[in-house]
Parts: structure tokens; sequence; C-alpha cells
């Protein structure tokens, strides 16, 4: 079975791995394509580095970066793993890595952005869960990290 991982480098995105880390060690026979997607960059941005090549390359180290604690993890558990970094709408990337990688399941979190955030910006997960071919499995972050993420979505809701 190959499993879809998309990573941003939070500490969220790892606590995600370590659930998939756990599937492994109960039975579960997979491997993993472990993916970032960066975001296009911006008119100001291109105005700034006009040379398209030195924006991917900075795109691509950003998301290698970004998975490096994510691989570090699989790495030390002997899991085999495939890596890429893509450039675009990260639900779209997703998919389309669902699809080129022939992968045949996702398992991601919820970043509990609340619901006000979520109905204006919508969500990565409610759109693989909605699109996708394969089944999306949803992990939901650790109680502490939901409380503090609830927290500072209300924070940014109230400004």
């Amino acid at each position: 079975m190959k499993i879809l991982l998309p990573v941003d480098g939070s500490e969220l995105s790892l606590h995600e791995v370590r659930f998939a880390l756990r599937l492994v060690a109960q039975g579960l026979q997979a491997s993993f394509l472990l993916a970032n997607a960066q975001e296009p960059a911006s008119l100001y941005e291109i105005v700034k580095a006009p040379d398209a090549e030195v924006l991917e390359n900075v795109s691509h180290a950003a998301g290698e970066h970004l998975l490096a604690s994510a691989e570090a993890l699989l790495h030390d558990a002997g899991i085999a793993y495939e890596h890429e970094v893509v450039t675009g709408d990260p639900a779209h990337a997703m998919l389309e890595l669902i699809e080129r990688h022939g992968c045949d399941m996702v398992i991601m979190g919820t970043h509990g952005l609340g619901v006000l955030r979520t109905a204006f910006q919508g969500s990565v997960a409610q759109m693989l869960v909605q699109s996708s071919p394969v089944p999306v499995l949803l992990v939901k972050p650790p109680e502490e990290a939901s409380t503090e993420e609830e927290a500072e979505a209300g924070a940014d809701e109230g400004a």
C-alpha cells in the first residue's frame, strides 16, 4: 500500500507522520510518499527575481527543508519512502500526486482553522475528502495543539 503524507513542516504534520508509523508498527504494510506543496511565486517575487529558475530553486529548497523532519522520522523507523515538492494549489497538487504515484490512501490532519476561516479559505483536507479517488484518513490534532489553534483562530477572527 502506498500512502500519501502531505507535510507542511508543522508539528501537527509530524503528528500525522507519527500516526502513520504507529499503523505500520501495528502491522500495516506500507510505503510512503511525503509531499509538500509550495505556493506559486507572487507578483512581487517575480518582479524582484525575474529569473524563473531562481524562484523555482528557492521554492524547491524551502519545500525540501519542510520535509526534512518527516523524512528523519521515516528514515529512523526504517520505512521506505519517496518525497516530492510541488508548486501550486495544495489540494490540486495532492490530487495530481495521488494519480501520478498510484497512491492507495492519504493520511493527513485537520489543522483546525475554525469555522469562519474554513468557510472563507476552504480546506485542503475538505477538498481531498470530496475529490480524492482514494480514501483519506483525517488525523485529529493532539488535544493541546487543537486548544492552542482554537485560541489563535479566535484571536485571528476577532482582529
